[in-house]
């Protein structure tokens, strides 16, 4: 089966794009070419490759007809954030292609109101990442509805795998937060550090999208999360950070307003698009249809790559 990957190299496709190669099927990795993938992999060198800039490519209206001419069975659209963008692809693809799968965001939710969040949930996004992936979403799934267009949605939480930082334990991105954590000194977390985050390892989305194909007619038309299988509150994945550096756990809190002052101004406006969100997501429907069952918790998740991220730092 061939399948296309757009954005095949980068944190997902890093590990579905080997995964698929593995299972026997003919990919095509459609990037930039800027970089290399995360992860080395031989499997990357049974791998097709078709370097398009997609914005350049949307903007002369060709990047849909570009896409479709792969007469890929499978498409993967793991780096698409626009509207148009969505409907320049489908469109392209409507009844030339056996199943298009999109890369969602659990952030089309927004603020929590019953937990675990499920698929069901009415949407009720907030900021302009949200509300531009759930607008896809509800584009998608009606074509799907009203005119056949074979398509899933996966919804992943917040990534984690080797190469880029996690999020903290202060809903930010500020590596120096694991630095002090491995060296014993106090943390201090917004409010009571009950908010939550909701991560997922990269490879568990991988396999998320690998379980929707051979789940086709399962998926087609619905939308899944690909996160762990627990969120975390911030003081529950600081707790786990300070263990894991084998570190007594040294925590103080602060009211937002306060605590916003002790750190810049950009990890504290990070920090509150977090926890304004403070994800919580049901994986049961991904489970039940589609087999998904992550190898990984949210706490492993971020230990992996830290572990990563300390190892090459002190290689070099």
């Amino acid at each position: 089966m061939r399948v296309a990957i757009i954005g095949g190299s980068g944190h997902v496709g890093t590990y579905l794009t080997p995964r698929l190669v593995d299972a026997g099927y003919h990919v095509t990795c459609v990037s930039r070419g800027l970089k290399e993938p995360y992860r080395p992999h031989p499997a990357w060198l049974r791998v097709q490759h078709l370097h398009l800039d997609r914005t350049a490519e949307e903007d002369s209206g060709n990047f849909g007809e570009r896409i479709a001419a792969l007469d890929a069975e499978v498409v993967i659209d793991l780096t698409c954030y626009l509207p148009q963008s969505a409907v320049q692809l489908a469109t392209a693809l409507r009844g030339r292609v056996g199943h298009l799968l999109h890369c969602g965001t659990i952030w089309v939710h927004g603020q929590p109101v019953d937990v675990p969040t499920t698929e069901a949930t009415p949407r009720n996004p907030f900021g302009d990442y949200g509300l531009r992936k759930a607008e896809i979403e509800r584009y998608l799934l009606t074509e799907a509805r009203d005119n056949g267009l074979p398509v899933t949605v996966l919804h992943p939480g917040h990534l984690v795998g080797e190469g880029w930082n996690p999020i903290n334990p202060q809903g930010n991105f500020n590596p120096d937060v694991f630095a002090a954590i491995m060296r014993g000194e106090t943390l201090t977390l917004p409010n009571l550090g009950l908010e939550t985050l909701h991560h997922v390892h990269a490879d568990d989305v991988a396999q998320a999208f690998v379980q929707a194909i051979l789940h086709r007619s399962e998926a087609i038309g619905e939308s899944f999360h690909a996160v762990s299988g627990a969120a975390l509150t911030l003081r529950d994945y600081a707790d786990g950070m300070f263990r894991f550096f084998e570190q007594p756990a040294r925590l103080e809190f602060l009211p937002f307003e306060e605590w916003r002052q002790t750190v810049s101004e950009k990890d504290a406006r990070t920090s509150w698009d977090h926890i304004a969100h403070s994800p919580n997501c049901s994986i049961d429907k991904a489970r039940k249809l589609l087999g998904y069952q992550p190898r990984y918790s949210s706490l492993q998740a971020v230990q992996e790559s830290v572990r990563a991220a300390f190892q090459s730092a002190n290689a070099t």
